[in-house]
């Protein structure tokens, strides 16, 4: 069933849209919080609860173009907050490394000014994403967004570990330039 049916469904409150999301994006929205949690148990939690989630955000929300990206979002809010919850994140060495790799590039929302700049933020960091070659990009999302490990991604794609970081570091690099001609640093 493609995207446009499944919100459909959603919009239409037939509880079967949540049995084809399911079907169509379960096991990639468990992998997703499987990395966040590492707890094959909290991560079918955390997939019920995006459901959950996406059944009372939709509506108004229609994400039509841009379902899976809607609900990996979702999935990766409630699964870091469980982990906060159960006072596992500190045990996370990996989830604060990535953090600290972050801060380097862009700017804390510690102020109500920054935080009124958290769309800009998003859309410039959009926007660089765009320009990279696509393997980049990828290696990129793999990282930041869902949460993977320097190691898996440098098998997954054939690299050196220490090549990868290397690659990584560049990224941030120029994601930070990106952001400081932008205006945004």
């Amino acid at each position: 069933m493609d995207d446009n049916a499944i919100v459909d469904l959603y919009l239409a409150r037939d509880e079967s849209a949540i049995t084809q999301t399911s079907v169509k994006y379960g096991a990639r929205l468990r992998h997703v919080s499987y990395s966040i949690t590492e707890s094959t148990e909290t991560s079918e939690e955390c997939e019920n609860d995006t459901y959950m989630e996406a059944w009372n955000r939709i509506p108004p929300h229609e994400p039509r173009t841009y379902l899976m990206p809607f609900l990996t979002r979702i999935i990766r809010a409630i699964s870091i907050n469980r982990c906060k919850h159960d006072n596992r994140l500190k045990r996370k060495a990996y989830i604060l490394e990535l953090t600290s790799e972050m801060e380097e590039c862009i700017p804390s929302s510690s102020s109500i000014e920054q935080e009124l700049e958290a769309k800009a933020l998003g859309e410039s960091i959009s926007r660089f994403l765009r320009s990279l070659p696509e393997d980049k990009m990828t290696i990129f999302m793999r990282r930041y967004f869902y949460l993977d490990k320097a190691t898996d991604i440098a098998k997954r794609y054939g690299y050196k570990e220490s090549a990868l970081r290397m690659m990584l570091l560049r990224m941030r690099q120029d994601l930070r330039a990106h952001l400081e001609k932008e205006g945004l640093l």
